[in-house]
């Protein structure tokens, strides 16, 4: 294995299999899912190449995170799987150590489909079970046709629990009114919900009925437009990493601008999940965690939210439905 000096060197061009020979603070593990680890890693995007993904993953896992965030349709759970794989052997860790979400993706709604898209998911892991399984929409799609239709999946989801597949399931970028629908025609309410959140979209009230409920959040796109997959028109809010009052904050407190939007997220209560395919960035935002901020940091970002409030991920047009009806920038 290569020492870790000389993989931050390379890690702005690709990321092989690192050993980091340091000791990190690790997050620990619960079972309840109220205690997911508040710092997570995500695997949307993660797609530089197929080595670069499992060599990620694996260096997250050696940095400390216990969280791991995937789904059938970023296209990379075989990759993620061979991450894992090295990881826990790299870290001397074991399968229950670790935190694994996925999520169930639209062409697998129907009831009979489910535990097919599990089991898809699990083989391309290389996983016995996930301690997370979320429906990623509420929208199905049948025959190329897509429409708002999440109750049956869920019941068909709920079955799972008693099949040792899955721990937990969950929901993903629900309107207030499905999850209130769903929640009231279920037996088994969501252990959590994964939506949009940063400090341009921080749907501070969403997040507080949610706390109110017991259904815990964690935040996708945590560090807001640095995500590649979102566009930069002309009146796009400029990225959190440039962003002034972010870096006013930053410097005041010795932390990063990723820093500081990483900690404020777990501050919530929420868990947050940014990725990254280089060492350092991954290193950068597991120390987020010691990030600390003050009182008067927070009314700061809470002006930031609402001078920029944007909302990047709206498929709504593109798929002619109804999404994030009665949520912030919907």
């Amino acid at each position: 294995m290569a020492p870790l000096s000389t993989c931050m060197k390379l890690a702005s061009i690709t990321l092989g299999f690192c050993t980091l020979s340091f000791a990190q603070d690790q997050i620990p593990i619960a079972a309840a899912p109220s205690n997911i680890p508040l710092l997570g890693f995500g695997t949307w995007n993660l797609k530089i190449s197929s080595d670069n993904t499992s060599a990620a993953v694996s260096a997250a896992l050696q940095a400390g995170y216990r969280h791991l965030d995937c789904a059938a349709i970023y296209g990379n759970e075989k990759d993620v799987g061979r991450g894992i794989k090295g990881g826990l052997q790299e870290a001397d860790l074991k399968r229950e150590d670790i935190w694994v979400t996925s999520k169930l993706w639209n062409d697998h709604h129907h009831p009979d489909q489910v535990e097919q898209g599990l089991d898809e998911t699990l083989g391309h892991l290389g996983l016995d079970y996930l301690d997370l399984y979320l429906m990623h929409w509420p929208v199905a799609l049948s025959s190329g046709k897509r429409s708002i239709n999440y109750l049956d999946t869920w019941h068909a989801m709920e079955a799972l629990l008693v099949t040792g597949k899955v721990k937990h399931i969950g929901v993903s970028n629900f309107s207030p009114e499905q999850l209130k629908d769903l929640i009231s025609r279920s037996t088994i309410k969501p252990a959590v919900h994964q939506f949009e959140l940063h400090p341009y979209l921080q749907q501070t009230k969403f997040v507080q009925w949610h706390q109110e409920n017991d259904i815990h959040v964690t935040a996708y796109s945590p560090l807001a437009n640095l995500n590649p997959g979102y566009g930069k028109g002309k009146d796009a809010p400029p990225s959190l990493l440039k962003n002034g009052e972010i870096s006013a904050i930053a410097k005041e407190r010795g932390c990063t601008n990723a820093q500081v939007a990483l900690k404020w997220g777990m501050d919530r209560g929420t868990s947050v999940i940014p990725k990254s395919s280089h060492v350092e960035r991954i290193l950068e935002n597991f120390d987020s965690k010691d990030c600390a901020l003050e009182v008067e940091d927070y009314a700061i970002i809470t002006k930031v939210g609402k001078k920029y409030l944007t909302r990047f991920n709206n498929p709504s047009r593109s798929l002619g439905l109804p999404l994030f009806e009665g949520l912030e920038d919907s």
